[in-house]
């Protein structure tokens, strides 16, 4: 199932996402969509991430330690 969502752009970038959907021949419907997946897969690990710098027992390591741990 589907849903229509309508939103307002600024003329420049309605501009580059038509121009981007010409070049790739993709509808410009495509290419919000996969940005909306990207951001919200992104922001997800941002969050978990930032969920993980707050939780005062999880170890913290610098990236000296990271790397003999990784055998590099």
């Amino acid at each position: 199932m589907s849903t229509a969502l309508s939103i307002r752009l600024p003329d420049e970038l309605e501009g580059a996402l038509e121009k981007l959907a010409r070049v790739i021949d993709r509808p410009r419907s495509y290419l919000v969509r996969k940005a909306i997946e990207t951001y919200l897969a992104e922001y997800a690990d941002y969050q978990i991430a930032l969920d993980r710098l707050r939780d005062k027992d999880d170890e913290t390591i610098d990236g000296v330690e990271l790397r003999k741990r990784l055998g590099l």
